[in-house]
């Protein structure tokens, strides 16, 4: 079990009980112990035991005891394990521990060596030295890392692990680097054995070209001879093709004519052919039967006589017509019937005689010769009748088409001859052709001979070009190849050198900062490779980035938006190439926007606890994807331990998470990402992943920040440089392609390829592109040169906001809830650039967007920081721009920060402390202050004037002192007043940048509310006694967003109401509401949740909406809380009360206005008083600075309490015609702010205010409220504000009835704390080894020896008891100390017995052991003394010192009790019962009775020496001091302090009881006696001194008496 596993202390409460008893309790379910209980009962019977349930569950533990193996892995990192062995202690007593140490040198270089011993690509002569860099490398870190921590609180760790995974980084870099060398020369030589062998072929084919010369000359002629016949022959072709041609033409024609004449006569035979049909149909009429019936007529009608006639007619052969055409011919002609139907069908009707038709005329012609008429005699005769007109139709038209038939047939015979002739001549044709197409093809062949030939010729003549146009093209290359092959030889014999710098700078360089990756690398490693006996070969002036990355890579890089500067540079270059996952620290979110352009979309971007996170995890580990897990927190999920470990099990192929086996891609890749400034990651976690700090630098940031100052002054300028950056990235990039495709191009060409002439052309085109972009490269340098001249005079004003911003985000030091995002500068930023002044000419413009910058920022961040950090903060911001501008002295801003005072010096004038001569002779020793002690020992005089003056940083310095710059000046006064240093510094702020920049005013949360958006919550960080929320209702109200009209939600956080505060966000981000959520420190655990959901609602919410908080600051730098990303995106104000009177009394003003002024009948009255009011307010208010001097306790007094005390005012000046006064000052004294006090004599001091400042003489003239500042008349609101600026004295203590030297103590301290503070936010630089300071454990036990040497003996109660013989109140008094005093001794003997014996290590350090030992180191009271000890605020050393001389007074009195002649009363644990055995022993001796007494006290004139017996009643007293005003002994009262004497002492008091009637209280000050300046709760008593001046003087000067200071 590792630490990373107990994600709950609680966890721990198991497995102790589990270590110390072999159980846990509760474990198994009852059921289950009675399974176990049963299953062991044989065996315990076996063994002889009784099988009770005891012995049987007993006897099953002791088994899981023996066979259990529980393995606990903690880190000593810190003091959690301390702390845990504490609280768990069966964690050590019941284990054996085994402490891993750090690996000593031997075991470094064995383990080193023994690794090298297997890498074959070393040499084995240098194996040694590497193994012994490699461990130099090592301890080099951890010693660097400690210096890192003490200069730059950052934690960083090297563990073995981190040792072995350099090893392995170096085998697979050396191996991978071997291969790349070697491949990279492989394609060189490559390249330039193909220029050489091209070089060499040309010879060969020019003497080729010769001879295919010659071969082309012949192929020329045999094709020319040819030509010339097959031009002959195709001659002969056309002729006879002319021919046929012709005569195709003719028989074209002829068949035209041909085609018209067998149409003409289709057509008329088509005329004849009814008749026929007629003719036809007739005869189908005419039948057998019908012509027997014909015949059988004996004489028919004339009609039917007259057919047959015609018939007979017709049918005459030969033409010649019969004589006898009688009925009885006819009939004879009928005889056979179908010999005549069959003569009739068959008639030769197209040859009719010519006789035949002239006989058939005289039928025809008559009219009774019709078929129509001849059917009603005869059917037959009809049909008849029918066929001769037919016939006789149908021959008509024959005889007119038969001529043209005849003609056709002529034509047709013409037409065949005609096509005979034409297939003769194409037959001929056909012929000839064939010979023609052989001769072609002959020539065809000859020509293609000839062309071949001519075609390899030309090859040849352009192979011989390209070969010179690549050897000349690429003769620049063949040198730069040559060179560089020359260079990978040589870098091949150093790259075992070069691979182990390399390697240590991925490895350990990640997380330092610039200088110290500088100082490591040139500093420490390389000087150490030159130093060892056989030096390792390396490159002398070794860049590593130069062998990790090239310029394409980088240019990229910086297109996908990383910062240009070397850091960034350095950066990616070792998260690109580091083999454990890289580990971003990136606080400015730049390396993250980087990465995330770089990726885009393949990229899984994940957080630690977000929905679903390990399932997109395992999905990618399956799938090989690149993982991003962003805003990490300084502890990592458990679950993900083997992943970080890259733990793979089952050959490399799974890897677990949690209880799932995730598949494991060789390609997945993870980067893990924190926005957290200054992480402490556990040594483990380094050593799983890669640490790099992408923390961005001052100049990187000054680069962004001009390019952001020029895109917004000059757009023009910046455009074009972005794009020339651009380009020249490109070009970088295309270049290198470029290159690569060549030497790629070149090597793969196989054989011949000087006859691929693509190659040849590409290689061209690329080196033109090549030699183009050099070109535009030289071009656009050259402009680049003129951009960047016009952009450097933007860069004072860049330098400016990036000095700007380092100071702000340092500010966290101070505080934590200070945090700053660069995002939100970078809007200040821009703002503060459109709000500068413009002005034509560029130096006055730049010096007002200076000026605009730093106000800008300046009071975008005071309004977020608390008043006491306001000064520190700005008084940085001079320094550091001074420091810039070279304007101050490193060594005088040292002085002034660390005032390094000589020490054993003693003052020899009486107005400088010794501390102060210190300081005046160190800065004696430096030149510009030579003779300073001197001076000041000469012009005694002088220097004591301007030293014991009240305001001396106003005031001129002696001599030529005056003369001395600013910052001198601020060195001697650092010596002389230093409690005049926070005024000083003020004023050296306002002289060099503006008074603007220490005015008190602070801005209207009207302004404030302009700049917060939905990604911009305001954060107000709450003080006591203000509360800021009003702000926020009161600008809600204007805008319309009240609870009323539901868009105003306020939740005040604690008891569950996160639930409400989300859904509150939910709504609110939706429809652009307002919510105050108050109080988050009170819900520690929700704070997370607030800041995803923030973070959620920042991006797409309405625009509308609002969200303000308010969290009180934690008490200390451990116990905070608030997360990082809600401080960074918000604007933060302080809410805290005003400091000094002049801004008090605004403030108190700004809570009226005119109208308040105006409400009241009695105006005077009314204003006068409200004005007195505000002064009282802001002087009660104000007085807290001066801590118990000015209150015994601190009170919240608020606003609140001024407004109902005007509101009170205003009823009784109303319902009253005489002004109460007494009736006001009780309900304001007592009531309204009395009502926040606790202790009489605060009360004591309001009432005194009041009486002071609300009286009847305050309209009566002119009436001062404090020296220097009169009550003013009547005016109106603004009027008085005006008053108070122009009458209103300087601040000081006056103001408040204080003396100056109440605000030496804490402006001295408020300086200090100035100085410490600024001093720690110097960039720190102390180098290793300094100081020869023993070790803690060293240092206490040498005071621990001291202690118990110097301390006496117990005082033997028993034995004093036994000398007194009358116990007075004076020896009751003597035992009481006595006794208390043995319980302090024997407890400060205990415990520093026990811790000796704890540091000797015979007993185990308990948590009070290690408190008191810290107590002793850090010189403070331990804890445990204190609770048995008196009152102190004294150092260990001074209270020890103390607490001797306490010890030898009590010695002194119990030796014989008698009393002292004068009394210690500081001395006493308890001074209160020595005062009250005054009082007993008085009123025994005079038999008073003791409620009736009091003391009276009676300052002498004299010293404690000059009294040498105790007076006959009371006692005197001494050790007392007065703090606030001093004793006059010559007039024997109280009196007005001298300057810079803060506690003078008093003379001895004489301290007497008498009865309390007769006590004289005249012209007294009851002074109240305190044990400790802390006042309040150490009151003693109060004695009555005498004083001329009215007490209440004393009151508000708050004098008092002190027992110790």
């Amino acid at each position: 079990m590792t630490d990373a596993q107990v994600a709950d202390e609680q966890f721990l409460v198991l497995v102790n009980d589990f270590l110390a008893s072999g159980e846990i309790p509760d474990l198994f379910p009852d059921d289950e112990v009675e399974n176990i209980i049963n299953s062991v009962r044989n065996e315990v019977k076996g063994r002889g035991l009784v099988d009770s349930r005891e012995t049987c569950w007993k006897f099953f533990i002791e088994r899981v005891r023996r066979q259990l193996k529980v393995v606990l892995c903690f880190s000593p990192v810190g003091s959690k394990l301390r702390v845990r062995s504490r609280r768990f202690p069966a964690i050590v007593s019941c284990t054996a521990i085994d402490w891993f140490q750090e690996w000593p040198q031997e075991a470094l270089e064995s383990v080193s060596l023994c690794f090298l011993q297997e890498t074959e690509t070393v040499e084995d002569s240098v194996k040694d030295s590497i193994s012994k860099f490699m461990a130099y490398v090592h301890t080099s870190v951890n010693e660097i890392s400690r210096l890192y921590l003490s200069n730059e609180r950052r934690y960083n760790y090297t563990t073995p692990k981190s040792f072995l995974e350099q090893i392995k980084l170096y085998q697979n870099l050396l191996l991978k680097k071997g291969k790349d060398l070697k491949a990279k020369m492989e394609r060189l030589e490559n390249g330039l054995e193909k220029l050489k062998s091209t070089s060499a072929q040309v010879d060969e084919l020019k003497a080729r070209l010769a001879a295919q010369e010659v071969e082309l000359k012949q192929k020329n002629e045999d094709a020319d001879k040819l030509i010339r016949v097959v031009g002959v022959e195709t001659e002969k072709v056309s002729r006879e093709k002319a021919i046929a041609d012709e005569e195709e033409q003719k028989v074209a024609l002829i068949t035209q004519e041909v085609e018209q004449k067998q149409k003409d006569c289709e057509e008329d035979l088509a005329k004849a052919e009814p008749a026929l049909e007629a003719a036809q149909a007739a005869l189908n009429t005419l039948n057998k039967k019908n012509l027997t019936e014909l015949r059988s007529f004996g004489s028919p009608p004339s009609a039917v006589s007259n057919v047959t006639a015609a018939v007979m007619v017709l049918m005459a052969p030969g033409g010649k017509i019969p004589k006898d055409r009688s009925w009885k011919a006819a009939k004879a002609a009928m005889a056979r019937v179908d010999g005549f139907l069959d003569s009739l069908i068959k008639f030769d009707k197209e040859n009719i005689h010519e006789n035949c038709l002239k006989a058939l005329q005289p039928y025809l012609q008559d009219p009774k010769f019709k078929p129509e008429f001849v059917t009603t005699k005869s059917l037959a005769a009809a049909g008849l009748c029918s066929w001769v007109v037919n016939m006789v139709r149908f021959h008509a038209v024959f005889c007119e088409v038969q001529p043209k038939r005849q003609a056709l047939s002529r034509a047709n015979a013409e037409l065949a001859a005609a096509q005979d002739k034409l297939a003769s001549i194409k037959a001929k044709i056909a012929r000839l052709n064939e010979n023609l197409r052989k001769l072609t093809a002959k020539f065809e062949k000859a020509t293609s001979d000839k062309l071949k030939c001519q075609q390899e010729a030309e090859a040849t003549a352009c192979t011989i070009a390209l070969a010179n146009r690549l050897v000349g093209g690429l003769a620049s290359e063949n040198v730069r190849w040559a060179e560089a092959v020359k260079n990978f030889k040589q870098q091949q014999s150093t790259l075992c050198g070069d691979v182990l710098l390399i390697t240590a700078f991925i490895s350990y360089l990640g997380y330092f900062t610039k200088k110290y990756r500088q100082e490591l690398l040139d500093g420490i490693w390389k000087p150490y490779l030159h130093q060892l006996k056989v030096p390792i070969p390396v490159t002398p002036s070794l860049d590593p980035l130069t062998m990790l990355t090239d310029d394409a890579d980088v240019a990229a890089w910086q297109n996908e938006g990383l910062p240009a500067d070397r850091m960034s540079t350095e950066n990616a270059t070792i998260l690109t190439n580091c083999e454990r996952w890289p580990l971003m620290v990136d606080p400015q979110l730049q390396g993250i926007k980087w990465i995330k352009t770089k990726y885009g979309e393949d990229l899984r971007v994940i957080r630690i606890g977000q929905k679903g996170y390990l399932d997109t995890m395992e999905r990618a580990l399956a799938a090989g994807e690149l993982v991003l897990i962003e805003n990490l927190e300084e502890s990592m999920d458990p679950v993900l331990g083997p992943l970080l470990g890259r733990e793979t099990i089952k050959k490399g192929r799974y890897i677990k998470i949690g209880d799932k086996e995730c598949d494991f891609n060789p390609a997945f890749r993870l980067i893990l990402h924190t926005k957290l400034a200054n992480p402490h990651f556990q040594p483990e976690l380094q050593a799983q992943c890669t640490l790099i700090n992408f923390t961005v630098t001052r100049d990187g940031l000054e680069d962004q920040l001009l390019a952001a100052v020029v895109n917004m002054e000059r757009p023009d300028l910046e455009e074009l440089k972005s794009n020339l950056t651009k380009q020249q990235n490109g070009f970088k990039i295309t270049l290198k392609t470029l290159e690569d495709n060549l030497l790629s191009r070149l090597s793969s060409a196989s054989g011949n390829f000087l006859g691929d002439t693509a190659l040849v052309e590409n290689l061209e085109i690329t080196k033109q592109t090549a030699a183009e972009i050099e070109e535009k490269v030289q071009e656009s340098k050259v402009t680049e040169t003129k951009i960047n001249e016009a952009r450097e005079h933007y860069r004072p004003a860049a330098a400016r906001a990036s000095l700007l911003y380092f100071i702000m985000s340092d500010l966290h030091a101070i505080h934590p809830m200070y945090q700053f995002s660069l995002k939100a500068f970078s809007v200040v930023f821009q703002k503060a650039i459109e709000r500068a002044p413009p002005d034509e000419s560029l130096p006055q413009r730049l010096l007002n967007l200076i000026d605009s910058i730093t106000f800008s920022v300046f009071q975008y961040t005071t309004r977020g920081l608390f008043e006491c950090d306001k000064l520190t903060y700005t008084a940085q911001v001079t320094f550091q721009i001074l420091l810039m501008s070279k304007e101050i002295n490193t060594v005088e801003l040292d002085f002034l920060l660390r005032y390094p005072a000589q020490t054993r010096v003693t003052s020899p004038v009486e107005f400088l402390s010794n501390h102060s001569w210190g300081g005046i002779k160190a800065l004696s020793s430096m030149e510009e202050f030579r003779n300073l002690d001197r001076d000041i020992e000469g012009s005694a005089k002088r220097w004591k004037k301007f030293v014991e003056s009240e305001c001396p940083e106003k005031e001129k310095f002696p001599q030529e002192w005056k003369n001395k710059s600013a910052l001198q000046r601020l060195c001697i006064l650092r010596a002389v007043r230093p409690d005049r240093m926070s005024y000083a510094v003020r004023d050296f702020v306002e002289e060099k940048l503006g008074s603007k920049y220490v005015a008190g005013r602070s801005l209207d949360f009207a302004t404030t509310f302009e700049e917060s958006g939905p990604a911009t919550p305001v954060f107000f960080i709450l003080s006591p006694g203000v509360d800021p929320l009003k702000d926020v209702e009161k600008q809600g109200k204007k805008l319309g967003y009240t609870f009323n009209n539901r868009n105003f939600h306020n939740v005040s956080l604690g008891q569950g109401q996160e639930v409400v505060a989300e859904q509150a966000l939910d709504l609110a981000a939706k429809e652009g509401h307002w919510v105050i959520l108050q109080n988050i420190h009170l819900v520690a655990k929700w704070l997370s949740s607030l800041e995803k959901k923030l973070e959620q609602h920042s991006e797409g919410s309405h625009q509308d909406f609002r969200v303000f908080i308010s969290a009180e600051p934690a008490p200390s730098p451990e116990s905070h809380i608030i997360p990082q990303g809600i401080l960074e995106n918000s604007i933060k104000i302080t809410s805290e009360a005003p400091t000094g009177m002049h801004a008090n009394l605004h403030k108190a003003l700004d809570n009226f206005n005119q109208d308040t002024l105006e409400m009241c009948t009695r105006e005077n009255e009314f204003k006068s008083i409200l004005f007195a009011l505000c002064y009282f307010h802001a002087a009660v208010a104000e007085r807290r600075k001066f801590g118990p001097q000015g209150w015994n306790r601190s009170y919240p007094f608020n606003t609140g309490d001024l407004t109902i005390s005007v509101n009170v005012l205003y009823n009784y000046l109303e319902a009253s015609t005489k002004v109460p006064y007494d009736d006001l000052r009780y309900l304001f004294g007592e009531i309204m702010y009395g009502g926040h006090i606790t202790d009489d004599w605060d009360r004591r001091l309001c009432k005194t205010y009041l009486e002071e400042f609300i009286k009847p003489e305050m309209l009566e003239g002119e009436f001062l409220l404090a020296p220097g500042f009169p009550l003013p008349g009547n005016l109106d609101y603004n009027g008085y504000h005006q008053y108070i600026d122009d009458a209103l004295p300087p601040e000081s203590p006056y103001l408040y009835g204080l003396h100056p030297n109440a605000e030496i103590g804490f402006l001295t301290q408020t300086s200090e704390k100035l100085f410490r503070t600024m001093l720690e936010m110097q960039p720190r630089d102390t180098s290793v080894g300094e100081g020869g300071v023993g070790t803690r454990d060293e240092t206490v036990k040498a005071l621990l020896e001291e202690m118990l040497e110097k301390l006496m003996d117990e005082f033997n109660i028993a034995e004093l008891m036994a000398k007194v013989e009358e116990r007075t109140p004076y020896a009751v008094v003597a035992f009481q100390e006595c006794e208390r005093m043995n319980i302090l001794t024997s407890e400060i003997k205990r415990s520093l017995k026990e811790l000796d014996l704890g540091l000797k290590g015979e007993l185990t350090m308990t948590s009070d052991m290690e408190n008191l030992q810290n107590a002793l180191f850090l010189d403070t009271v331990p804890e445990s003394w204190i609770k048995r000890a008196y009152p102190s605020t004294a150092s260990l050393g001074t209270w020890f010192a103390d607490l001797l001389t306490r010890i030898k007074e009590l010695e002194a009195w119990t030796g014989d009790f008698s009393l002292p002649s004068t009394v210690w009363l500081a001395g006493f644990f308890n001074p209160q019962s020595f005062l009250t055995a005054i009082m007993q022993s008085t009123a025994r001796k005079n038999k008073w009775p003791l409620d009736k007494m009091t003391l009276q006290c009676d300052v002498t004139k004299k010293n404690r020496e000059d009294f040498a017996s105790p007076p006959r009643e009371g006692a005197y007293v001494h050790g007392l001091f007065m703090e606030g005003a001093r004793w006059d002994a010559q007039a024997g009262i109280i009196a007005e302090a001298r300057l810079k004497e803060l506690t003078p002492a008093m003379p001895v008091i004489f301290i007497k009881a008498i009865p309390a009637d007769k006590q004289d209280i005249r012209s007294t000050y009851r002074c109240p006696v305190y044990k400790t300046r802390q006042r309040g709760p150490t009151y003693v008593w109060t004695f009555n001194l005498k004083t001329r001046e009215n007490p209440s003087k004393w009151v508000l000067a708050g004098v008092a008496l002190l027992l110790q200071i």
